[in-house]
């Protein structure tokens, strides 16, 4: 993994980031890899982005004031599914494999460990996107199912996988210090 860039903060999402992210998800490459429709306008991203709650988590990835990244983390609320969460990013192309997709990650899950304690977090990726595979597997996400003609992109049907990370708590450590 490249060396940490000083240069690049993560911040949750604020309304000054709303163009940053309608250009990062407008950007083709980055559009056709993510379950977006194309040429969004701003006002569809903040009302999208834009909502006050515990159970939501944005975060951007910024170089110099300038979005690069994202990534959101959602707590399902169904209330017998509420360890689990949803995770879903994106990468500026010129930022892509610098270790952007790992911060983000790592800043997302932090969250979801250790501030909303979901044991269970799932994503979708397409099949042939390698590179993002490759990075959730880093992170212990890993292939649950494939998802076949499960969206349109460049018009044709592409398949996607599913993948979860499981996070098991630790067993309980004996409190007897006596030898049995």
């Amino acid at each position: 993994m490249p060396s940490p860039n000083p240069q690049i903060t993560l911040e949750r999402f604020a309304e000054a980031h709303v163009p940053g992210v309608t250009a990062l998800y407008n950007e083709a490459a980055v559009c056709r890899q993510v379950l977006q429709m194309p040429f969004q306008a701003a006002d569809a991203w903040r009302r999208r982005l834009t909502g006050d709650s515990e159970r939501h988590l944005q975060l951007v990835a910024l170089h110099q004031g300038q979005v690069i990244g994202n990534i959101g983390l959602e707590q399902v609320s169904r209330v017998r599914r509420m360890h689990a969460g949803v995770l879903g990013m994106g990468v500026a192309t010129a930022w892509q494999g610098q270790g952007i997709g790992s911060r983000l990650l790592a800043g997302a899950l932090e969250v979801a460990d250790n501030w909303m304690n979901l044991a269970r977090l799932e994503l979708t990726v397409y099949a042939d996107n390698e590179a993002a595979q490759a990075l959730y597997r880093k992170f212990g996400f890993e292939v649950e199912g494939r998802l076949r003609d499960y969206a349109v992109r460049d018009g044709q049907l592409v398949d996607a996988l599913y993948m979860a990370r499981l996070r098991r708590p630790a067993a309980p450590q004996s409190k007897n210090c006596m030898p049995s």
